[in-house]
C-alpha cells in the first residue's frame, strides 16, 4: 500500500472520527493538548507503518491504541506525569466511541478561555481546521492564529482544567461559542478558503447535521433552530451556485426556478416557530435575511427595506464589520451606490485585507460610474482571494 493511499485513508479517518478519537483520549488523560499530541504522533507512525504493512481493518482503533501508548510513554519520561501514570496504569487500552462532536465542542468552550479562543480550539481540535483555515475564518494572520491556539492550550493546562464534558446546566452559557463554531464550519463548506477546491460539501452537510443535533439537544433555545434555518435556506439554492463548468454564479444571476422551494418553505415555517419565542438572536436574524432573498422569484422583487431593517437589528446584537458591509448592499439598492460607498468608507481600515470588502466596493464603484476605480478594487480583491472559483469570477470581471 503506497504512502499516498495511507494519507488518503488517514485524511478520511480524521475528518470522520477526529472528535471520537480525541474525545476518548482527552477524557482518559484529562488534557486536550496531550491527547492531540499523542494522536498526531500516532498519525506520523501510521504513515510509515501502513505504507509498509498495509492499512489495518480498524484504522480508528489502531490510531487510538497507538496514541494512548505514546501518551503513556510520554508520561513515563515526565516527572510531573508519573503520579498520574499510576492512576492510568490499570486502565485497558481505550477504543473509539460513537460520534460525540457536540460534547467535544461544549468541552472546548471552557469559561477559562476567551470566546474567540474557545471557537478556535473547537475548530482546530474537533473539526480539524488548519491554522490557515482558522486565520481565514477569523480574518487574522496565520502566525497570530497559531499563537492563539498555543495560548489557549497553555491556559487550560495552567488552570488544571480537565478535559471532560461539562454538566448540562453549563450548556446554555457555552452555547454561543458552539453556535459560532458550527456557523464557521458551514462557511468553510459554503465557500472554501483553500486554493484547491471552491466548496467543501462534506463540511456544509456536517454543519447542518450538527446544528440539527444541537437544536434537538436544546429544544427550548431558539438560536440553534435559527442556525438550522440559515443553513437550510442557503443549501436550498446550492445546486445553482456553480455552473456546468464549475464557475461561481452570483445570486442575481442564479436560476431561481431550480431553487428547492419545498426546502425553503419548510425552513421558513421552522424559523417562524423560533421567532415566536420572542428571544431574538443573530442566527434568527441572519436566517430572516436569507429568507427574504429565498422567497422572491426575482432580484427585482427583493424587499430591500426589510433586509436593511434586519441588518440594523443584527448590528444591534453583533456589530461586526462584515455585517455592516452587507448592510451597505441594501443601501446600494435603496439609496444608490454613492450612499453605499459612503457607508463602507469607515470599514476600510478593518477590512482592507478582506477580498469581500474590495469586491463589494468594486460593484458600488462600477454602479456609480467609476470603471477605473472599480477595476482597481477588483484587482485588489483578486490579489486577496484564495478560492479558485472566486478568483475565476474576479478574473472574468476584469476581462470585461
Amino acid at each position: 500500500m503506497g504512502a499516498d493511499s495511507a494519507r488518503t485513508v488517514l485524511d478520511q479517518v480524521w475528518r470522520a472520527s477526529a472528535a471520537s478519537m480525541l474525545g476518548v483520549l482527552a477524557r482518559r488523560l484529562g488534557t486536550l493538548d496531550l491527547a492531540e499530541d499523542a494522536l498526531h504522533d500516532a498519525i506520523g507512525e501510521a504513515l510509515t507503518s501502513w505504507d509498509g504493512g498495509g492499512i489495518p481493518d480498524a484504522p480508528e482503533g489502531w490510531l487510538v491504541t497507538t496514541a494512548w501508548r505514546r501518551a503513556v510513554d510520554r508520561m513515563r519520561r515526565d516527572i510531573v506525569g508519573r503520579e498520574k501514570l499510576a492512576q492510568l496504569a490499570a486502565m485497558p487500552d481505550p477504543v473509539p466511541v460513537d460520534d460525540d462532536r457536540l460534547v467535544m465542542f461544549f468541552a472546548c468552550a471552557d469559561p477559562a478561555l476567551p470566546p474567540d479562543a474557545q471557537v478556535a480550539l473547537m475548530l482546530h481540535a474537533v473539526a480539524g481546521f488548519t491554522a490557515e483555515e482558522l486565520a481565514a475564518a477569523f480574518l487574522i494572520p496565520v502566525p497570530t492564529m497559531a499563537q492563539r491556539l498555543v495560548r489557549a492550550k497553555r491556559t487550560l493546562r495552567d488552570a488544571h482544567v480537565r478535559f471532560e464534558p461539562p454538566p448540562p446546566r453549563e450548556y446554555s452559557a457555552r452555547l454561543p461559542a458552539v453556535l459560532h463554531c458550527l456557523y464557521l464550519i458551514f462557511n468553510e463548506g459554503y465557500l472554501a478558503s483553500s486554493r484547491r477546491e471552491p466548496q467543501r460539501r462534506e463540511l456544509a452537510r456536517e454543519a447542518l447535521d450538527l446544528s440539527r443535533q444541537l437544536s434537538a439537544l436544546m429544544p427550548t433555545e431558539p438560536e440553534p433552530t435559527g442556525l438550522v434555518c440559515l443553513i437550510e435556506l442557503n443549501e436550498a439554492r446550492a445546486a445553482t451556485r456553480f455552473d456546468a463548468w464549475g464557475r461561481l454564479v452570483p445570486m442575481n444571476e442564479q436560476d431561481r426556478t431550480r431553487w428547492d422551494r419545498d426546502r425553503i418553505q419548510s425552513a421558513v415555517r421552522l424559523l417562524r416557530g423560533a421567532v415566536e419565542r420572542n428571544r431574538p438572536g443573530q442566527y434568527q436574524l441572519m436566517a430572516g435575511i436569507a429568507a427574504q432573498h429565498a422567497l422572491v422569484r426575482s432580484m427585482d422583487d427583493t424587499n430591500w427595506p426589510a433586509i436593511r431593517d434586519l441588518y440594523d437589528r443584527l448590528l444591534g446584537l453583533a456589530p461586526t464589520p462584515l455585517a455592516r458591509l452587507s448592510r451597505a448592499v441594501a443601501t446600494r439598492y435603496l439609496d444608490g451606490p454613492q450612499a453605499a460607498l459612503a457607508e463602507i468608507e469607515p470599514l476600510a481600515a478593518e477590512l482592507d485585507g478582506h477580498r469581500l470588502f474590495h469586491s463589494t466596493r468594486a460593484d458600488f464603484l462600477g454602479a456609480a460610474g467609476d470603471p477605473a476605480g472599480a477595476r482597481a478594487a477588483n484587482e485588489r480583491a483578486l490579489a486577496l482571494a484564495s478560492n479558485p472559483a472566486e478568483r475565476d469570477l474576479l478574473t472574468r470581471r476584469l476581462a470585461e
